[in-house]
């Protein structure tokens, strides 16, 4: 429990902001902490009709569609090829279903990542080719792409690369970067420095959703068509874990808001087997519900099989789909938990624990759950982690999760004289590497490292110091014009100091859930529950004392007093509705939020809790 609060110190006048925009002076506040500044952009955060931006803007975009579109009428056969991850899914069911409807010679292609890797490689463009195939497109792929295009290019075919990732360089002599340009004959994404459209955080789905917009309209479509994709770009805009700012927003919230009232068979069955089908679909059900469903097929068996969901035309097969993409998801959990528990181990019992970049190999782990094996020991420790698995002989593959403060991406590439292969974003990446060179590998990458112990100590960020006396109904009910949650939209926090726990039960069916009656120095009570039962009884036993524990957890008068980070929610249970905290975080009664440490500039700062 090294963890640091930090509270967010935005300025505004909050007062004026609720009235002009009939919104509790809470909630103008934590839309500041949000970065959100001007009234312009308050009226945009707040509206999820909000104009999207000219996908004609950019880079190569109207070209790209000019080759598509000159390749579906001389109906030459093109093929699509994408990433197995969901944002890949659904950027191939977009392209593939929207080119169907152009009339389009059209397949598709999703690399099996055991055998073919991540992305298009030599090998795919040579089947490609020799099956007569003349045109490939590309989807959340394909920027890193530079010899297998070069070698579509020497065979003559037409390349359209449409992705999102990081544009590949390399460092001159002088330690300045150096952009590598594809031969593909056009390439859409954002972040190529030439790119002129405003907003560089779109997803691949969100990329192909543009391109389909522009293709429609090229093909006498009507452009308002593409809006069927829109809940497609919404899974894949939570489930690649994107910033929820400016256009992905807008994009999400519409996204949500067809999502719960889908046309597409796959996803309504998807959402049924998972029994969401009676309440509301959230961000948090797509990236913790039904995204691993989807992601599970890549892992285990073959992406396609997502796709032929989303395509599906006929309900009962659909349900018959979707219950298999249940199973995947159920035994990749049971592979996973195999995997985070030998990680830990070896951390914790190892020299690994001295390292402030963790490289961990497990053989005996499939490579497809390496990237969420990271997350987790990432989570668990707050280090960039690193996790290698057995691939073909004498070759490891790795996934990486990163930490704020290191670009994965980035010290990926200073060790790229010892990788066969790697690409991705700062906070996540994948790689390959030769076995005999993954120690130097580990040396390289933490002699290289300059995180300071203050960046490995985790930070929790409180928008409103607030007393449980002041949270009511219509507050909480407000709290929902704030969602989507999700990264660069975090559900808020909240925080009151010395909350005296007057009893405490253990329930749910696993017996995996605690019960709080919590009480302010103004004598409110209000009722806060808690996920983790082992951690909070030997936190309690060594803050307080086993007597102090025992007497709490009997309901007698005890000397347990907490500062609580929360989230307010409403319960419903019988008809009765009842206000209740859900506690994200806790210490013992120490912190005063009156200290006032400035971590940021002197206009709009963060205090120290």
């Amino acid at each position: 429990m090294n963890e640091k609060w930090i509270l967010l110190n935005k300025k505004a006048d909050f007062y004026q902001l609720a009235e002009q925009f009939h919104i509790d002076p809470v909630i103008a506040r934590i839309i500041r902490n949000r970065e959100i500044i001007t009234e312009r952009d308050y009226a945009r955060y707040l509206n999820s009709n909000a104009e999207l931006h000219d996908p004609k803007q950019m880079k190569d975009m109207e070209k790209g569609v000019e080759l598509i579109r000159d390749a579906i009428i001389h109906q030459q056969s093109i093929r699509i090829i994408s990433d197995y991850d969901v944002d890949g899914i659904m950027s191939n069911y977009i392209l593939f279903k929207a080119l169907k409807r152009c009339n389009a010679k059209v397949d598709y292609r999703i690399p099996d990542r055991v055998v073919d890797g991540y992305g298009i490689n030599e090998a795919m463009v040579r089947e490609a080719y020799d099956a007569g195939v003349r045109v490939l497109l590309t989807c959340d792929n394909g920027i890193s792409a530079l010899l297998p295009i070069a070698h579509a290019k020497n065979l003559g075919m037409t390349v359209v690369v449409t992705d999102h990732h990081d544009i590949p360089f390399e460092y001159d002599e002088e330690g300045k970067k150096e952009y590598i340009q594809s031969v593909a004959d056009a390439v859409i994404d954002p972040k190529q420095v030439e790119c002129k459209y405003p907003f560089k955080e779109l997803c691949g789905a969100a990329i192909a959703y543009k391109f389909v917009q522009v293709l429609y309209e090229a093909c006498g479509v009507d452009p308002l068509e593409a809006e069927e994709f829109i809940d497609c770009v919404a899974v894949a805009t939570i489930c690649d874990v994107m910033s929820l700012v400016n256009e992905n927003r807008t994009l999400v919230q519409r996204g949500l808001e067809e999502l719960n009232r889908t046309g597409n068979f796959g996803l309504r069955a998807l959402i049924k087997v998972n029994e969401l089908n009676q309440q509301k679909v959230m961000s948090y059900h797509v990236g913790f519900v039904l995204g691993p469903c989807l992601n599970a097929t890549g892992r285990l068996e073959n992406a396609k099989l997502a796709v032929e969901l989303l395509l599906e035309k006929n309900y009962d097969k659909a349900l018959k789909r979707a219950e298999h993409l249940k199973q995947l998801n159920d035994e990749r959990k049971e592979m996973t938990q195999i995997g985070i528990d030998a990680a830990i181990e070896q951390v914790e019992t190892t020299t690994l624990m001295d390292d402030r970049v963790l490289v961990v190999y497990l053989p005996n782990t499939h490579e497809s759950l390496a990237g969420i094996i990271a997350g987790r020991v990432r989570e668990r420790f707050y280090r960039p982690t690193l996790i290698l698995t057995d691939s073909e002989e004498g070759i490891l593959k790795g996934s990486a999760r990163s930490i704020d403060g290191y670009n994965m991406y980035e010290a990926l590439t200073e060790c790229s004289d010892l990788l066969v292969k790697y690409g991705g974003h700062p906070m996540a990446a994948g790689f390959s590497i030769q076995g005999k060179d993954l120690e130097y590998f580990r040396h390289k990458l933490n002699l290289l490292c300059d995180l300071t112990d203050d960046d490995l100590t985790p930070k929790l960020y409180i928008d409103v110091p607030m007393p449980i006396d002041y949270i009511r109904f219509d507050l909480i009910e407000q709290l929902e014009l704030l969602e989507p949650f999700g990264k660069g939209n975090e559900k808020p926090v909240f925080a009151q100091k010395n909350l005296r726990v007057r009893s405490a039960r253990i329930v749910g069916r696993n017996g995996n859930v605690l019960k709080l009656q919590l009480e302010s120095e103004t004598g409110a009570k209000m009722e806060g529950i808690y996920f983790d039962v082992n951690e909070f009884t030997e936190n309690i036993k060594t803050w307080f004392g086993e007597a102090e524990y025992d007497q709490m957890m009997k309901g007698w008068i005890n000397n347990v007093a907490l500062d609580v980070a929360y989230y307010p929610t409403i319960n419903e249970f019988n008809g009765i509705r009842a206000m209740q905290l859900t506690i994200k975080s806790y210490l013992p009664h120490t912190l005063d939020f009156s200290r006032d440490t400035t971590y940021t500039d002197t206009n709009d700062g963060q205090t120290e809790a």
